[in-house]
């Protein structure tokens, strides 16, 4: 009978560490962006947020609100 001695304990603690790196590997490629993506996702937002504007038929401060009476 010569098995290993484990120390649960310490394999808990591991289990756990390996646990927090996988969840952190996981968060990396969710939501790490470089600062150029980010950069290049706002301005195509923008860009397509004033393509939408130009199409509108009222202006913003013009509602259907506004033409009751």
């Amino acid at each position: 009978m010569s098995g290993d001695v484990v120390n649960l304990r310490q394999v808990r603690k591991q289990k756990a560490r390996s646990e927090k790196e996988r969840q952190a590997e996981q968060n990396r490629i969710s939501f790490g962006r470089t600062k150029a993506e980010k950069t290049v996702t706002r301005a195509l937002n923008d860009k397509a947020q004033k393509a939408f504007e130009q199409g509108r038929l009222e202006g913003p401060e013009d509602g259907p609100e506004d033409s009751k009476g």
